[in-house]
């Protein structure tokens, strides 16, 4: 018995590729991004907030054209990718030594970066030329946040992103099954970045910063997404820091990575050990994530 394959996180049927081509056949002229927005439509492929899921509709259209299955029409202009990886323009901003008290700055002002928006390109182009890691491009669900002094100014940059597939510590802290880890996964989150600049001299600020957004952050994941967040995790190098800011702020250290990495071959270490931290949003976040 044939299986139907897993693209995009949908299971493509014989019917599902036939509507495909019938729709690249019948519309010559249709550019890549009309026939993914009809597509969607076909489908009422849409995420949880009601929005059509057209990237992962592209993305599965480009995976049928590789795996031969499909001609898509030529592309009408390159590929955006390219562009948005590249560095960024630099933003002008506030560059000064601040050395102050964090009740001297507060309440702070925590929102979430629109796309396309100057904090956008403020938020890039910080994390870019001021992160040990750089940023590029974000794939998958992500929210973006600018930290704010009540003045104004830029204190700090914080990216959240999707969860690791697997991580042996987390997973058996929370309990899961493998079955229970591939279906509720989504309700994770990664804290990948997190910034304060290098001007920036306040005490307890970083664990300030983590208070707050962690209150919030599932509350805006739901306004974009269309479904709350009930655990946060990050990963934190131990040879370059102590994680004392998450710590502080309340999170769980689990312990140590391996080394090894999601695309190390075997089981060698190929990258550096670093801590496991978790953030509860929810009481009752394993009856969530193992239901």
């Amino acid at each position: 018995m044939l299986t139907e394959p897993l693209i995009q996180g949908r299971h493509l049927s014989a019917q599902d590729l036939a509507q495909i081509r019938t729709l690249l056949l019948e519309h010559p002229s249709w550019h890549r991004t009309r026939l993914s927005r009809d597509l969607c439509d076909l489908w009422a492929w849409r995420n949880e907030a009601g929005r059509l899921k057209d990237m992962a509709a592209r993305t599965l259209l480009l995976k049928l054209e590789a795996r031969g299955l499909i001609g898509l029409p030529p592309r009408q202009r390159a590929s955006v990718n390219g562009t948005r990886n590249r560095r960024p323009a630099e933003f002008p901003h506030e560059v000064a030594a601040l050395d102050a008290e964090l009740n001297a700055l507060r309440p702070l002002r925590v929102e979430p970066v629109a796309p396309g928006s100057p904090e956008s390109g403020l938020f890039q182009w910080l994390l870019q030329r001021h992160h040990y890691l750089g940023h590029r491009n974000c794939v998958g669900e992500n929210l973006k946040y600018l930290v704010c002094a009540r003045q104004g100014r830029p204190l700090a940059c914080l990216l959240f992103g999707a969860a690791a597939w697997r991580c042996h510590l987390r997973d058996a802290f929370i309990g899961w099954s493998d079955a229970e880890r591939q279906r509720q996964l989504r309700f994770l989150s990664n804290n990948t970045r997190f910034l304060i600049l290098p001007w920036v001299r306040v005490r307890h600020l970083a664990s300030h910063v983590l208070s707050l957004i962690t209150r919030r952050l599932s509350g805006d994941w739901q306004d974009k997404y269309g479904h709350p967040i009930h655990l946060v995790e990050t990963f934190v190098e131990r040879e370059r820091f102590a994680g004392t800011c998450y710590q502080a702020a309340g999170w769980i250290g689990l312990g140590a990575t391996t080394g090894r990495g999601r695309n190390s071959p075997g089981w060698t270490p190929q990258g550096p050990v670093k801590e496991i931290y978790l953030q509860a949003l929810s009481a009752d976040f394993r009856q969530w994530l193992c239901a």
